[in-house]
């Protein structure tokens, strides 16, 4: 058939394309509210705050057209029900800290944080450049999700006890509040580990249920007020080196956005991801100098401690490589992380360090 042939055939009707099969996908049309359920209260420092900027963000790419009712941890469902409730169709997307649902696969643990894990910039090198990105949407379509990182703490310290820790033994039926694969790891060091959600932490170290918490740093915890029921904050921990959050819509209503939506769905979770690293980033310093000034006392981990967090981590990154999405995403991860780090520590190490030597800070 020739050129004008075929313009001639295609110009006659749509009804011959539709009854090929070929019609254009159905996109709900018009304004639209969506329901982003998160593990938060409102108003937490950091974690709420990406949540509130990914909805600002996609309301205001798309011009108004979806809009995001974000609900609270507790106002829909709890904050570890998220996940139960955007793959039931209960809400339309969460935004959470994917490694709270390493119950429902364990390579979930690998999308928010793992015990001497990487660092943040690690961390989004892999996901958007060694694999990552498509490996969490590997897992998301096991539960009808599609799956994207939306935030970033940076690193976590070692968190807040009420008393010092002078010696591996000193963990031994430490009753401590540390979730993911970091908390596995802590039991195996002969803590009796506890997974208390954001929002119930400071109740749970004031009334003694539990006797230390790790929750996401010095500007998070300040505002959440743990410098009032603990003394001792280590701020160097091995459990969260650069910990991401997520967002996840379920699958037929991501498939139910046009192209165009499902695009800045995508590129408002990495703004997010980006803006909220620098805030964490940005503000700790002060904030570590604030709780310092009010007297907090700064500490670190003996070497010896340091060592049983390295050996029970190996133990709890071993217990699942029986499965073979979670030994993929392991191997993924690792590969990347390594990579990574071989040019960070001979370029961002070497010169901090050199700066820190010449300047005296």
């Amino acid at each position: 058939m020739d050129r004008r042939s075929f313009l001639k055939t295609s110009a006659v009707g749509g009804s011959a394309a539709a009854a090929t099969g070929l019609a254009a996908p159905a996109y709900a049309q018009g304004k639209r509210t969506l329901t982003m359920v998160t593990s938060v209260p409102d108003g937490f420092a950091v974690f709420d705050d990406a949540a509130v900027f990914l909805s600002e963000a996609i309301t205001e790419m798309t011009d108004g057209q979806l809009t995001i009712d974000k609900r609270p941890a507790g106002s829909l469902v709890g904050a570890f029900e998220v996940f139960d409730a955007v793959t039931a169709g209960q809400a339309d997307m969460y935004h959470s800290a994917d490694y709270y649902f390493g119950g429902q696969h364990p390579g979930y643990y690998f999308f928010t944080a793992v015990p001497f894990g990487g660092t943040a910039q690690e961390m989004i090198n892999w996901y958007l450049h060694g694999g990552g990105a498509d490996l969490h949407d590997q897992l998301g379509q096991i539960f009808g999700l599609k799956s994207f990182l939306a935030g970033n703490t940076g690193m976590q310290p070692g968190g807040w006890f009420n008393k010092e820790i002078n010696s591996a033994d000193d963990l031994n039926g430490l009753k401590f509040r540390m979730p993911g694969l970091g908390g596995r790891a802590l039991a195996i060091a002969g803590a009796s580990v506890q997974n208390v959600p954001g929002g119930e932490i400071y109740q749970a170290l004031s009334s003694g249920a539990i006797d230390g918490a790790e929750w996401i740093g010095p500007l998070a915890d300040e505002r959440m007020g743990l410098q009032e029921v603990c003394e001792y904050y280590y701020t160097a921990g091995f459990h969260e080196p650069g910990s991401a959050l997520s967002t996840a819509m379920n699958r037929d209503v991501w498939d139910s956005l046009s192209p165009a939506h499902q695009g800045i769905v995508e590129k408002a979770a990495m703004a997010t991801h980006h803006w909220n690293l620098a805030q964490s980033n940005a503000n700790n310093g002060a904030a570590l100098q604030r709780l310092q000034s009010g007297g907090t006392k700064l500490m670190s981990f003996p070497d010896d401690v340091w060592d049983a967090f390295g050996t029970a981590s190996s133990k709890a990154l071993d217990e699942y490589m029986d499965d073979s999405l979670y030994a993929d995403i392991r191997e993924s991860f690792e590969k990347s992380m390594r990579a990574s780090a071989s040019w960070a520590t001979v370029s961002d190490s070497a010169y901090t360090a050199q700066r820190n030597r010449v300047l005296g800070g």
